[in-house]
């Protein structure tokens, strides 16, 4: 592997350090570094990894750095594997960094460290304030160091990437692979990228590279797993996962994997399986704040509602994402509790408006919300600009239920056509395109696709899956003898078989 060293007492490049930008303090976590921490940031170059943690430092001439370094080296270490940094010890290394840029604004290997931070951190609070602070300091690193800087394109890539701006997370990491095609870290945002514009096959090719570059760390195992799912290859994907899990070392890597083999167990429609690993994973990092929405996703699904609410409620205080008030959101519709209800899409649209703000594209998710609770034409026009930006199957299963729900199922087929033929195998999906057939009075697609939603997952969602047992029924069962079509007309012309081969 091509390891990139730089030390802070490099003196500047001859055109001078660029101007610094203001430093975001991180109160309570201003703290000066300690001389373990220094000598480990001495000897690190920095990339991105957006599953679970997007920092991704290496120390050069040692292997990752002991526990035994403090907080900041802690994380810096889980990054060096690719893995997410616990969220306490992600916060000690961005007052650090901080603090020294103060004192060294023309360090550029310090602007990417912080400004890849900024984004892991942003990933994990879902407070996207962090993400234009982020902006800022890997620009100021790529002004400071315009040429070679592989781990500033690495973050602007991961930048993209959190705020949903899969194109320009393309070019970033394309950038950062043409300029260092052997350090593998570049190689899971292009994945991310890949798959947020639907390129399966540019996420396979990059895939294969970065398992050729480095396919034993568990990070690696885990982006594997993903992509997998994405392939309906769901027993491979689960194997990995699991894999993934036993051999991460940290407890922020362990629950992300654990999380996910929670939900490949919630798609499969075993909501008591994926609570058991919702709930390890919590075990293992209680700031693991996505299994606290699906440990509520779960929950509702067995029946214990009260526990679900508050799982889901405790989900929004520590991780407040559009998509959860949306679930809340609907779990309180199908309780009939309607003023609850409008409260939490209150909330979304409040959590999208201030995303927006920072830079964070919610169009699919906005979207969806539209087609089911407001304005089903915006929604659509929502939609289809998004889908010409990025035609992932997410995005057209999106807008073909809009268009449903908007009256045109002719051209709604299209999309969710798409959706179910190059998109994973989820129950939403098989749903949305079995209403739409049901609409155009293709009852026989009709049944077959809403039957297969409620076989993949029969609790896929709280307001869906009623509906699409009513659905099912009213489809009745299918006529006898089959269509019509099958067999021909006994005065029709018989067509002789070819021959037998001997």
């Amino acid at each position: 592997m091509e390891i990139e060293t730089r030390s802070e007492s490099v003196p500047q490049k001859e055109q001078g350090p660029a101007p610094a930008p203001a430093i975001w303090s991180e109160s309570p976590w201003g703290a000066r570094r300690s001389p373990a921490v220094r000598r480990i940031l001495v000897a690190s170059v920095v990339g991105c990894v957006v599953l679970g943690g997007v920092v991704a430092l290496w120390p050069s001439g040692e292997k990752a750095a002991p526990p035994a370094l403090g907080p900041a080296g802690r994380a810096m270490a889980a990054a060096g594997a690719g893995a997410p940094a616990a969220l306490p010890d992600l916060a000690v290394l961005i007052g650090e960094r901080e603090a020294h840029l103060r004192k060294h604004p023309g360090d550029d290997h310090s602007w990417a460290v912080l400004g890849a931070a900024y984004v892991e951190r942003g990933l994990r609070t879902a407070d996207s304030a962090y993400y234009p602070k982020a902006e800022e300091a890997l620009r100021t690193s790529l002004k400071t160091r315009p040429e070679g800087n592989a781990q500033a394109l690495t973050g602007m890539a991961a930048l993209a990437n959190a705020r949903h701006d899969f194109r320009g997370a393309k070019k970033w990491a394309q950038s950062a692979v043409e300029l260092a095609p052997k350090r593998w870290s570049a190689y899971p945002p292009l994945i991310d990228a890949y798959s947020g514009l639907g390129d399966a096959k540019g996420v396979g090719k990059a895939l294969e590279t970065l398992r050729e570059l480095n396919s034993d760390l568990p990070s690696v195992m885990a982006r594997s797993g993903q992509v997998y799912r994405d392939r309906g290859w769901r027993e491979d994907a689960a194997a990995k996962l699991m894999d993934a899990a036993a051999l991460a070392e940290g407890p922020a890597e362990k629950a992300v994997c654990l999380y996910r083999v929670g939900e490949l167990a919630w798609e499969r429609g075993e909501p008591a399986e994926s609570l058991r690993y919702y709930e390890a994973a919590l075990a293992a990092d209680p700031d693991h704040h996505p299994s606290l929405a699906g440990k509520g996703r779960a929950l509702a699904a067995l029946g214990r509602t009260s526990e679900a609410l508050r799982s889901y409620q405790r989900a929004l205080v520590k991780q407040p994402a559009p998509e959860y008030a949306l679930e809340l959101g609907e779990l309180y519709e199908s309780l009939r509790l309607a003023p609850a209800a409008r409260a939490q899409y209150d909330v979304l649209r409040a959590r999208v408006k201030q995303e927006g703000v920072n830079g964070v594209n919610d169009e699919r998710i906005l979207g969806l919300f539209e087609a089911d609770h407001g304005d089903a034409d915006a929604a659509v026009n929502r939609l289809r600009a998004e889908f010409k930006r990025h035609g992932s199957p997410e995005v057209a299963d999106a807008l073909g239920w809009a268009l449903h729900r908007a009256g045109d199922d002719k051209e709604a087929l299209k999309y969710a056509t798409r959706a179910t033929d190059k998109g994973p195998r989820v129950a939403v999906f098989a749903y949305h395109r079995g209403q739409i057939e049901r609409a155009l009075e293709r009852y026989g697609a009709a049944r077959r696709h809403i039957g297969e939603a409620l076989r993949i997952n029969p609790y896929f969602s709280p307001l869906l899956a009623p509906a699409a047992r009513d659905a099912l029924d009213s489809l009745g069962e299918p006529p006898e003898g089959g269509p019509s079509q099958v067999h021909a007309p006994d005065d029709a012309p018989r067509t002789p078989l070819p021959p037998s081969n001997p």
